[in-house]
């Protein structure tokens, strides 16, 4: 039977205090009626408290209690238990025998703890202090006591005795962690004692123990741990035993074995928790790498100063030398003469540093127009506008290097894990790096894989983290883009994600706004080159009229026509925006349903026989058309009622309808696949009045976002919810 340990003020008993010599004479039924229950108060080294008939009046410590045993005499009343304690005797009368025996094991638990506390508070031989600590973590692992102190009190004395006592011989610090390896099954280690494992692992990696014993340790640690924040300790014992991992002959393959074993064999892994912590322990050991860096920098220039300006040098403290390779001006004018100076590290100062970043700032004032602007700038843009950060390169310690490889390589195989990849890519969305390591060369090429897996993963929530989390801030796509610091490549990664981002993103004009504002030198180059994701891209703008410059757009054309697969698009491009023209000239039907059965090809077939300028009402429900329709639909001006019960239309349609049908009213999706994903972006659509979403995955929260977006864009549009179908809300 399991018992909850004692706690203070747990016991109501009958408390008598009596000489050892009158023990038969009172106990007796009769003598124990005359004593009321008193409440008997448990303190930090202590049973029993004062009672106010004058009874212990001081309390019993558990060093005291000589002995504790069950009354189990002929005539001795129920439920008693017997404290031996020098001058005398105490009798505690508990309600029933479950409530004795906790009083009895907690009694017996306490007082064995503080014997333990007190033996190897001052070890003499170390032979007997294992021999103790081996009891003492037998009489934990069979206690019948239920709670979490009685696991976590003999790994606190043995993390005190630790901490103590530095002079041990590496044999007597294997053999302890061998002796408390039981109580870590289940338990996380306390701080103290992760900083002696921590120690371990630094100093005896190929140790067997670190793979017997610390494995399950870590392994269970990754698997339970909610907050890294509360016990960094962790966090580094678990950063010390992955280091020790890679210091084995297989190195990585080993530390890959132990990231799979985490995951599990499924394609699933079973425990939420795993994927945070291994980011959390990634991100600070990288963080770890450049910490020399950062430190250096704590007086320099912030992202805002950089961007406008920085304040006097005398305002400033002196800062640590920073150990950069930068090039000298020297250097480069000897160049002719001592090619071996080049290759030389210069080590230059936070303060010659600081003089660079201001010169450069004065010479660039152009590309920092918001000098005025109290906002902090993006990340990308102070990399890129001093050539200070970005031209440096940052020379690290074999240490460090070592631990920046083994910890980007496990990031690289968290990524390789299908049902990891949408965690981790939101996870790595914010760019939780310091500046310093996007100026690493080295960094940025390695952490380029993750990246691309990243792009080339179909699913929207994976692939759309390569944007920035909110406007203002940069993200992975700046970063790797032609003109980024990270980019290294001709901008084959670029035209990969633009392609993957074109694909899934409902609000494509906004996304080619940004290309043609930020990046259409890029486009154009890799149109140029006969790239065909940037052809299609630039013929999109051109159809779109996202460019209004006409010198920009002559320049976009004659780029288009310079390669065939550009001229032959362009041509197709041409084609279209004649029939459009043709489709959207006045004239025609207003209303208009199609035929059930009907499919795409059909509605492009009569879409392309006429115009339909006029069209307001178009009615497809019972057809068989899909998504693909969209295309064909939102080159209808006027139409403000659509009609797509039980079709095939999907949320990527939505999308694109959201996006370009501004003038529609009414929206029946009675019957069609649709899910929030793609209903959520109805609500960017002001003049909706009537929709109906009657047996669709709609859920209860995406109804009431809905239901709040277009019932407040009504009001702000001087109109009521109203027209046909207004009651399907």
């Amino acid at each position: 039977m399991r018992y909850k340990l004692l706690q203070e003020g747990d016991i109501q008993v009958c408390v008598i205090r009596h000489p050892r010599t009158f023990l038969s004479k009172i106990l007796t039924s009769k003598f124990l009626r005359r004593w009321e229950p008193h409440h008997l108060t448990l303190a930090d080294n202590s049973v029993a408290s004062a009672t106010p008939t004058g009874y212990m009046e001081n309390s019993i410590s558990y060093s005291a209690i000589e002995d504790v045993q069950l009354l189990s005499w002929e005539n001795a009343p129920k439920y008693c238990l017997q404290l031996t304690i020098p001058g005398g005797t105490v009798l505690l009368q508990a309600a029933n025998s479950y409530l004795r025996d906790q009083w009895f094991h907690s009694l017996q638990w306490k007082k064995k703890i503080y014997k333990y506390k007190k033996v190897l508070s001052n070890p003499s031989r170390w032979e007997v202090v294992l021999k103790e600590i081996r009891t003492l973590v037998d009489m934990a692992l069979t206690s019948p006591l239920q709670d979490d102190s009685i696991h976590q009190a003999p790994l606190e004395i043995v993390s005190k005795l630790l901490s103590e006592n530095n002079n041990l011989t590496t044999q007597d610090h294997e053999s302890i962690i061998v002796a408390i390896a039981p109580l870590l099954e289940n338990n996380h280690p306390p701080p103290d004692l992760c900083e002696f494992f921590c120690k371990h692992c630094r100093e005896r990696p190929r140790s067997m123990v670190v793979i017997e014993v610390f494995t399950p340790v870590v392994q269970r640690i990754l698997k339970h741990n909610m907050d890294f924040g509360k016990c960094p300790r962790l966090r580094l014992f678990t950063q010390e035993y992955i280091l020790a991992l890679n210091e084995l002959n297989a190195g990585m393959e080993v530390v890959k074995k132990f990231i799979h074993s985490m995951h599990g064999p499924t394609g699933q892994c079973p425990h939420p928790r795993v994927l945070p912590n291994l980011v959390a322990v990634c991100l600070a050991a990288i963080y770890s790498c450049y910490e020399e860096f950062i430190n250096s920098r704590d007086n320099s220039p912030s992202l805002k100063e950089i961007r406008n300006g920085c304040q006097q040098q005398c305002d400033r403290k002196p800062n640590l030398p920073l150990r950069l390779l930068h090039t000298s001006p020297d250097l480069v004018s000897q160049e002719a003469t001592l090619t071996e100076s080049r290759l030389k590290p210069v080590i230059v100062t936070s303060n010659e540093i600081h003089v660079e970043v201001e010169r450069n700032n004065t010479t660039n004032q152009k590309m920092t127009a918001n000098v005025g602007n109290d906002s902090e700038p993006n990340l990308i843009d102070c990399l890129m506008v001093s050539p200070t950060c970005s031209t440096m390169s940052i020379e690290l310690s074999t240490q460090a290097d070592r631990i920046l490889g083994c910890f980007v390589e496990i990031l690289k195989m968290l990524s390789d894990y299908d049902d990891w990849r949408p965690a981790l890519a939101s996870l790595l969305q914010p760019i939780p790096f310091p500046k310093e390591a996007l100026a690493h060369e080295k960094f940025t090429k390695e952490l380029k894989y993750v990246i691309q897996r990243f792009a080339e993963d179909p699913r929207q929530e994976v692939h759309s983290c390569l944007l920035s989390v909110r406007a203002g801030k940069d993200g992975w796509f700046q970063l790797y883009s032609p003109g980024g610091v990270a980019c290294d490549d001709d901008g084959e990664l670029f035209a990969s994600m633009v392609h993957i981002l074109m694909g899934s993103c409902y609000k494509t004009k906004k996304f080619l706004l940004s290309l043609a504002e930020n990046k259409l030198g890029p486009c154009m180059l890799l149109a140029l080159r006969g790239n065909q994701t940037m052809v299609e891209i630039l013929c999109l703008m051109l159809e779109y009229n996202i460019i209004d410059n006409n010198d920009t757009q002559l320049q976009i054309i004659s780029t288009l026509e310079s390669t065939d697969v550009g001229k032959r698009m362009y041509e197709q491009l041409c084609d279209r925006q004649r029939e459009l023209k043709e489709l959207q000239r006045k004239g025609g039907p207003t209303r208009l349903t199609l035929p059930s059965k009907s499919t795409d090809a059909d509605l492009a077939r009569l879409l392309s026989s006429g115009s339909f300028g006029n069209l307001e009402n178009l009615s497809l429900a019972f057809t068989n058309v899909t998504s693909a329709c969209a295309e064909h639909l939102i080159k209808l001006p006027s139409l403000k009622q659509l009609n797509l019960w039980s079709t095939q239309f999907g949320d990527a349609g939505l999308r694109l309808l959201s996006e370009h049908l501004t003038m529609l009213q009414v929206l029946n999706l009675c019957e069609t696949p649709v899910t929030d994903a793609g209903l959520l972006a109805l609500s960017s659509m002001k003049s909706l009045c009537s929709l109906n979403m009657n047996s669709t995955k709609l859920s209860a929260d995406t109804y009431e976002d809905l239901k709040v977006f277009l019932v407040l864009s009504q009001v702000y549009s001087g109109r009521e919810v109203a027209g046909p179908g207004a009651e399907s809300w």
